[in-house]
């Protein structure tokens, strides 16, 4: 029997689908596993921000072309890269254990966020990230910051950025964790909607294969990802609204953690609820509508001209 496993061509979409694929050669040595490098939109299109050339699903269409073209069996994405709403003929099937979802910081000569010289240069590539620090730090200066984490990490040497914002999830999984200057905290950093946790899109006909990768699935993050995604779903929400969400699991209880920003950061709607674990989806949907009642409903009339 052979796997075959779709996923974007970067070093760190390359990395987790080996991360995948090792563990289904473990489970299942008789099958084999084929890795296919698909190009999407999102990796072709680098010299502008991803706001102004569409949504979320530009790393993740061509991809799913392929999974319901049957060229590929399991696509492998990083899950905020995922659109709340998906084709009817797929689906998220397998959520893995999900990684450290900070956001974190590498600065030139490990110098935190809060001692940054007056007016300095931050380079990030989400809208979420710089209405945050922002919301913390008016003088900023954000600059459009697009490419692949290693290239990312490469322009501190070659530009006058003086520090990047990025997952600390991503910089694991490659080997750049050395690199971190700062990890900000939940209270200043809410992270994107699935931070850290990587999706395996399946065909909603082929139960073979999710039975397969069943044993990749992890209950846990699964609630918190539903949670989050919900939460996105309601508000509409895609790589023009600066939205942030985390949820978090203990024992039966399951508490949401969702904000809704304008762009330049200076105005944040927060708010966290927490409802029982069975539920995930209704209580990413009750914070949304709380959000949206608190005043966020502007903002989304704002940026989308409801």
């Amino acid at each position: 029997m052979v796997i075959r496993i779709g996923t974007r061509a970067s070093q760190l979409a390359i990395a987790q689908t080996k991360w995948v694929i090792d563990r289904i050669s473990a489970k299942y040595p008789d099958i084999r596993v084929d890795l296919v490098r698909i190009r999407t939109k999102g990796d072709r299109i680098i010299d502008r921000p991803l706001s102004t050339i569409g949504g979320k699903g530009l790393f993740v269409k061509e991809i799913e072309e392929a999974l319901a073209r049957n060229e590929i069996d399991v696509a492998v994405h990083s899950l905020k890269d995922v659109p709340a709403e998906l084709p009817d003929n797929l689906y998220i099937g397998i959520i893995p254990e999900r990684e450290d979802p900070h956001d974190v910081m590498i600065s030139k000569d490990n110098i935190f966020l809060e001692d940054l010289p007056q007016g300095s240069c931050i380079g990030t590539s989400s809208l979420r990230r710089s209405a945050q620090l922002l919301h913390y730090r008016r003088d900023l200066e954000i600059v459009p910051l697009r490419g692949n984490l290693d290239t990312r990490i490469r322009k501190l040497d070659t530009t006058d950025i003086q520090a990047i914002v990025v997952a600390r999830a991503g910089l694991r999984r490659i080997g750049f964790k050395d690199n971190i200057t700062q990890s900000f905290s939940f209270d200043l950093m809410l992270p994107a909607i699935g931070q850290g946790a990587l999706g395996l899109e399946l065909r909603r006909d082929d139960q073979k294969t999710r039975d397969i990768l069943a044993f990749l699935d992890h209950h846990p993050t699964r609630l918190t990802a539903e949670a989050e995604r919900s939460f996105l779903m309601e508000l509409k929400g895609g790589c023009r609204l600066p939205v942030a969400g985390l949820a978090r699991l203990k024992d039966d209880s399951l508490s949401l953690d969702g904000l809704v920003a304008n762009l330049d950061g200076s105005t944040i709607f927060r708010d966290v609820v927490i409802g029982s674990a069975e539920n995930p989806r209704e209580l990413g949907a009750t914070l949304a509508h709380r959000l949206l009642d608190e005043g966020a409903g502007k903002i989304l009339n704002e940026i989308y001209g409801y």
